[in-house]
């Protein structure tokens, strides 16, 4: 929303403040358990300041994006076998008044990279059997949002899994008029997991994450007929 170039300096910030009250959700009072404060919880966040500048200003605010990081932990202590993983996965952008938002990529939030299904395989027990884009997944509008991402992993050998999830209940939301892009989904052997959970899997059982769309922009051609 700042002019271009604008110089990341304090007088910049100056006029800005910042309450969290002790005890808050990003302000936590011991002993109260925390967890993932720079991938999911910064996430939305974002949404949150991003939703209510839209009350203000929508036509220069986007649409909500995919609203997780998609983090999927696992692993295994098998004596002389043992390994560990962690990957974030990408969804859907939401989309503006300038452009339909991008299809799988991170937003907002992120430093990290895809790994070569090559090199995934080589190194791991792992199968990947589908990577592909959740077509159809990003809300509907004049500007669409983008598409989610499908990621399937088959097990070659027992291990534990652990995921970290967001946005599988309450759906991207859409604006000025744009469809909410679709919630995430995590199967395992085709049954829905929760959006947090840590399970024991075997070998030949299989892992679907099917991660957000991002919300849609503006009334269609047809809605505004």
């Amino acid at each position: 929303l700042m002019p271009p170039q604008t110089p990341a300096c304090a007088g910049v910030f100056r006029n800005i403040s910042l309450h969290a009250p002790a005890g808050c959700l990003v302000n936590a009072r011991f002993p109260a358990a925390v967890a993932a404060g720079n991938v999911e919880a910064s996430t939305r966040v974002v949404d949150v300041i991003m939703g209510a500048l839209a009350q203000a200003i929508p036509d220069r605010m986007a649409a909500a994006s995919h609203g997780s990081m998609n983090n999927l932990a696992m692993g295994s202590a098998a004596p002389g076998d043992s390994w560990d993983y962690y990957e974030t996965m990408g969804g859907g952008m939401g989309a503006s008044r300038e452009t339909a938002g991008l299809s799988a990529v991170q937003t907002h939030m992120t430093n990290t990279l895809n790994t070569p299904v090559e090199v995934l395989e080589q190194q791991y027990p792992l199968r990947i059997r589908r990577y592909q884009v959740r077509r159809g997944s990003g809300g509907a509008g004049k500007h669409s949002g983008g598409d989610g991402l499908v990621r399937e992993l088959g097990f070659l050998a027992d291990a534990e899994i652990s995921l970290l999830t967001e946005r599988r209940l309450l759906a991207p939301w859409g604006l000025a008029g744009g469809r909410n892009g679709l919630c995430g989904r995590n199967l395992l052997n085709g049954e829905a997991l929760p959006p947090k959970c840590h399970r024991r899997v075997k070998a030949g059982d299989v892992l679907t994450i099917e991660t957000p769309g991002g919300g849609g922009w503006g009334h269609t051609d047809r809605e505004k007929d």
